[in-house]
């Protein structure tokens, strides 16, 4: 085997890596400690299912507002202290939650809740992708993968909680001061330096990376990004980025609508286990700690996708496992619904999860690659839609189930299923 296959990242990378990855698993557990006490919440409140889809849109609302913010905050206290003080500053906001008197009041708290994450979501990324920049190959999705760990661990801590009858408040409590502290503790081992630190001087490839820079396939997913030579001396300030909208702003518009829509269907999907996984199980007459498995069997599931996922679609190609994962979301929730019982539910949401775990990268990766757009730019707009998916899905979710059935609403799930596996067309279908 040759020297270069044998190398290794540096130590500090692997701990920043490591650092990072109990970052992306913090900001998993911390609010989804709270999605199973959902159902006590409504309770406690006495609130409707469309009040109830009201009160958790704010979080997304908040989101939406304060995303355009992280950009601003990373470049002037770097993405390194804002995720892991952001962490803290959020997992302190939920303490709020048990001491809402009013469902206005709970929609303020998850608000700020909503917000801080978004933050910090822009930070860890934008770290995990300073890191993955000295690995010289792909580590993000697998920090995708921690994060979806870390809502199952906070999702099983929420529903032990609840089978306990531990109280709200002492609850997160707890879930505060452990994850704070896990936050605290990484950022220790984080990069230093400034967020462009490592453009200046990016490492040659190792591992796997190594061979295929030397034999790079066509076709595979970094292709454009590996093909491209590293950029000329810029010509005249904005005029190759002009060009490039004026050349392409028609079709690069309409992908993003189409990659918006996608990511969005994958966000539905998502919520629809976290805001009502648990309630519709409560309708099924499951106990406290079994109707907080709803997030679980989808996470877990997610879980299982999101790591496995980049040797799936290298063989059979993004297209082809998004589709088939549209599919398989549809005919899982569908059943499900037809034949309700707890143990169809925990399937359903399980196959769910299974079923997009590779949608919303795949549309983050192919719009970040569009051409003739500034660099970044379709990534931002993509994830600014799909949090307008996060914003939307509660509260029609919430009226549907007033009006019909929480099972009526839940169809939604189906539907986001379907939609994905016929527009997954306009997704590349190569192997990396």
């Amino acid at each position: 085997m040759s020297s270069s296959v044998m190398a290794r990242p540096a130590r500090d990378a692997r701990r920043a890596r490591a650092a990072v990855a109990a970052l992306f698993l913090t900001n998993g557990a911390v609010f989804f400690n709270v999605v199973p006490r959902y159902p006590q919440i409504k309770a406690d409140l006495g609130l409707s299912n469309a009040l109830l889809g009201t009160s958790l849109a704010a979080f997304p609302v908040g989101a939406l507002l304060a995303g355009l913010l992280a950009g601003a905050a990373i470049r002037r206290w770097g993405s390194a202290r804002v995720a892991s003080a952001g962490i803290v500053l959020t997992a302190v906001a939920t303490l709020g939650i048990p001491f809402a008197p009013h469902w206005l009041v709970l929609a303020a708290v998850l608000f700020v809740v909503g917000a801080l994450d978004s933050i910090v979501d822009v930070a860890q990324n934008a770290h995990g992708l300073r890191v993955q920049r000295l690995y010289g190959r792909s580590i993000v999705n697998s920090l995708h993968g921690v994060w979806s760990v870390g809502a199952v661990l906070g999702g099983l801590m929420g529903s032990a909680a609840a089978g306990l009858d531990l109280p709200l408040a002492v609850h997160l409590a707890i879930s505060a001061t452990l994850f704070s502290v896990v936050a605290l503790v990484s950022y220790r081992f984080l990069l230093p330096g400034g967020e462009d630190a490592e453009r200046a001087a990016d490492p040659l490839p190792c591992g796997e990376d190594a061979e295929r820079a030397a034999d790079p396939l066509p076709g595979g997913e970094d292709a454009g990004r590996a093909a491209d030579p590293e950029p000329a001396p810029a010509p005249a300030a904005g005029t190759a980025v002009a060009a490039g909208w004026r050349s392409f702003r028609g079709p690069a518009v309409r992908m993003l609508v189409v990659l918006g829509i996608l990511a969005a269907c994958g966000a539905l999907v998502e919520d629809a286990g976290a805001s009502w996984g648990a309630l519709y199980l409560t309708d099924l007459h499951a106990t406290a700690a079994t109707a907080g498995l709803a997030v679980v069997a989808l996470q877990v599931a997610m879980t299982l996708g999101r790591l496995s996922g980049d040797r799936v679609v290298d063989r059979f190609g993004q297209r082809t496992v998004v589709r088939a994962g549209g599919v398989v979301a549809a005919i899982g929730m569908g059943a499900a619904l037809a034949f309700p019982s707890v143990p169809a539910a925990l399937a359903g949401f399980a196959l769910a999860g299974l079923g997009v775990a590779t949608l919303v990268p795949a549309a983050m990766h192919t719009a970040d690659e569009l051409p003739g757009l500034p660099r970044g730019t379709g990534l931002t707009i993509v994830s600014w839609l799909l949090r307008g998916g996060s914003l939307l899905s509660p509260p029609i979710v919430g009226l549907l189930a007033d009006r019909t059935s929480l099972r009526v609403g839940l169809l939604t799930v189906v539907a986001a299923g379907l939609i994905t596996a016929v527009l997954a067309r306009v997704l590349a279908n190569h192997n990396r």
